[in-house]
């Protein structure tokens, strides 16, 4: 009996390990596609981010995105939520106001130094529809009512920490030398001497000075809260 073309289609799929029909796992993922997203931003920033160029980073068509965003700003939503889901701040469900601030802020500086690129994005996305950031809001909004905070003050609190965290995560990556004086120390004395004082802490200069500004931010905050009672 002489085989037909189909039995020898099957026999070729059988010889060379394929399975007919589609394949068995998915070209793209969401993780795929944020991952290559923050790659993208990392080299050529937001302006760069394009559905155009994702996919050419992920050899796809761009049609082949489609199928999972249907924007440039579903794509950011999508990167974004994936990087607040590495944020503690679930500890506002179980620590006293000022440590769940504490927590929360060192956990978002520890996330944003490593993806310092998004820091522009993420300050000016408005979170409409980002159901992972408003996850989070929703939970320290929580915690910051059942401190005593007063409703309405409650956004200007949490913008008053991100600006702060914010900015300390871009000083986490600054070089050390950043107040090196050069040859001007004679001319600059007092600010030479508190540099070199700074320099002799055995801890790296970022993290100190996020440190102090961190409780400093706690203790205004809770003298405004104590105000408005």
């Amino acid at each position: 009996m002489i085989p037909s073309d189909s039995d020898n289609g099957q026999a070729s799929r059988r010889s060379s390990g394929r399975r007919a029909g589609r394949p068995a796992t998915k070209v793209l993922t969401p993780e795929k596609i944020v991952a290559a997203a923050l790659d993208v931003i990392e080299v050529s920033g937001d302006r760069g981010l394009t559905i155009s160029a994702l996919a050419r980073r992920l050899g796809v068509a761009p049609s082949a995105l489609y199928n999972h965003v249907s924007s440039k700003r579903d794509l950011l939503i999508l990167v974004q939520d994936d990087v607040i889901e590495r944020i503690d701040y679930r500890c506002f469900e179980t620590l006293p106001w000022d440590d769940a601030v504490r927590q929360w802020a060192r956990s978002s500086r520890d996330v944003f130094a490593t993806h310092g690129h998004l820091i522009p994005i993420y300050a000016v996305i408005p979170v409409t529809n980002s159901r992972a950031i408003l996850r989070m809001y929703e939970t320290v909004a929580k915690g910051f009512l059942a401190a005593g905070w007063d409703e309405g003050d409650i956004v200007h609190a949490i913008v008053s920490i991100e600006s702060f965290v914010l900015g300390s995560a871009m000083d986490a990556n600054a070089p050390e030398d950043m107040y090196d004086i050069g040859d001007l120390s004679a001319e600059f004395p007092v600010f030479s001497s508190v540099v070199a004082a700074s320099r002799a802490d055995a801890s790296g200069r970022a993290d100190v000075a996020f440190e102090i500004g961190l409780e400093g931010l706690i203790a205004g905050l809770e003298v405004w809260r104590s105000r408005q009672q």
